[in-house]
């Protein structure tokens, strides 16, 4: 089999045309470490990068010695390159309000802000964190602010939900409950009870009886505002969607050598095919290595059972059956990686070795980054 070419880190830093890195992957294989490593090396290499986080997890603050992060970019490092780092993490209810601030008139931003149904969409409704993280993107790309936005999406296969955003609000915006509402909204006053009712029959009489006229009438307000805030989101959506298909973007899937981990990493690559986004290669973090990999498992495991026989040298046998581990889990990890270039043999692939201990400060993802470059 033909091994797949590596895949050169520092080239794609080092583009100027390279605007966008997406880093995607499954759950627990270091993509918000990858992303940060990516970001600080891109600073020290004079880039002014921003590192945008859209996990929950505090992973990608402690990584940079922060104490916490949140919607406003927050400066990280100035290094003497000439670059500098910048990390923010998703503020989904935040960003949401800030979209209604800008698009809406100050009375009716206050109406929209303070209806409990828009207060429930905005915090809970499915899908509102992959909407607002297209939103994110959009806004840090149109600022001109960063030449370089490295974006760490949420865990398994959630991760590229948010290509789906456009198409997924549209569909809401367009169906046909939320037609039947917007109807008696626009037309205001006691024929917006008689279309609702109209709409509902006898269900919205008793949803009326059951919630009461206020809750009627904060649904209603809720509704009126739909095309003049949603439909403005949902174009920008679409911007930032071809933005992800543009040359200037970097997908890069990050995985570990395991087998979910490596199945979940070919479902992304096929599925970023499908959607015609520009995959920049594979990243194998933790990747398991040997100093004597000259000998093998077999012969190590026979040594020291040997050895235990004769009942000698027990720090030797020992030291024995952890290298016949260590080249059993290499094994496994190099057929799961053999298995994925098969299937996939034109993805570039660099793999990071695995570290002794996690990254919590920028000289280790400074190390990061350096493997990741060296690889």
């Amino acid at each position: 089999m033909k091994k797949p070419s590596a895949l050169d880190i520092d080239a794609i830093l080092d583009d100027a045309g390279t605007r966008i890195i997406v880093c995607c992957g499954a759950g627990g294989v270091g993509k918000t470490t990858t992303a940060a490593a990516l970001g600080l090396r891109a600073a020290e290499r004079g880039r002014h990068a921003v590192v945008l986080t859209v996990d929950p997890a505090k992973r990608l603050a402690q990584s940079m010695g922060l104490t916490e992060l949140d919607n406003t970019p927050r400066l990280v490092s100035s290094p003497e390159g000439g670059g500098q780092l910048f990390a923010m993490m998703l503020d989904m209810k935040r960003t949401f309000d800030e979209i209604i601030e800008a698009h809406a008139d100050p009375v009716r931003a206050r109406q929209i802000l303070s209806n409990p149904f828009y207060q429930s969409l905005s915090s809970s409704f499915s899908g509102t964190q992959e909407y607002m993280a297209m939103e994110k993107l959009g806004q840090l790309r149109r600022s001109d602010e960063w030449d370089l936005i490295i974006v760490d999406t949420p865990p398994s296969r959630s991760a590229l939900d948010f290509l789906d955003a456009p198409e997924r609000l549209g569909r809401f915006l367009d169906g046909r409950v939320i037609r039947l509402l917007t109807a008696p909204a626009k037309a205001g006053g006691r024929s917006a009870f008689r279309l609702l009712n109209a709409g509902f029959g006898l269900m919205a009489g008793a949803l009326t009886k059951l919630l009461g006229a206020q809750v009627i009438k904060d649904l209603q307000t809720f509704v009126s505002a739909l095309d003049a805030v949603f439909g403005g989101f949902r174009q920008r959506a679409e911007m930032t969607y071809q933005l992800l298909q543009a040359p200037g973007t970097a997908f890069l899937v990050v995985a570990a050598p395991e087998r979910d981990a490596m199945r979940e990493a070919s479902y992304f690559v096929e599925r970023l095919a499908e959607e015609r986004m520009p995959l920049a290669g594979l990243v194998v973090n933790r990747v398991h290595m040997s100093p004597a990999s000259v000998l093998s498992a077999a012969r190590s495991a026979a040594a020291a059972e040997d050895l235990e026989s004769r009942g000698e040298h027990e720090l030797t046998a020992a030291v024995l059956r952890l290298h016949a581990g260590r080249m059993q889990l290499k094994a496994r990890e190099s057929r799961e990686q053999e298995h994925f270039s098969s299937a996939h043999p034109t993805v570039p692939v660099v793999r990071v070795r695995a570290m002794s201990e996690d990254v919590h400060d920028l000289t280790g993802l400074r190390q990061i980054g350096d493997l990741l470059a060296s690889a």
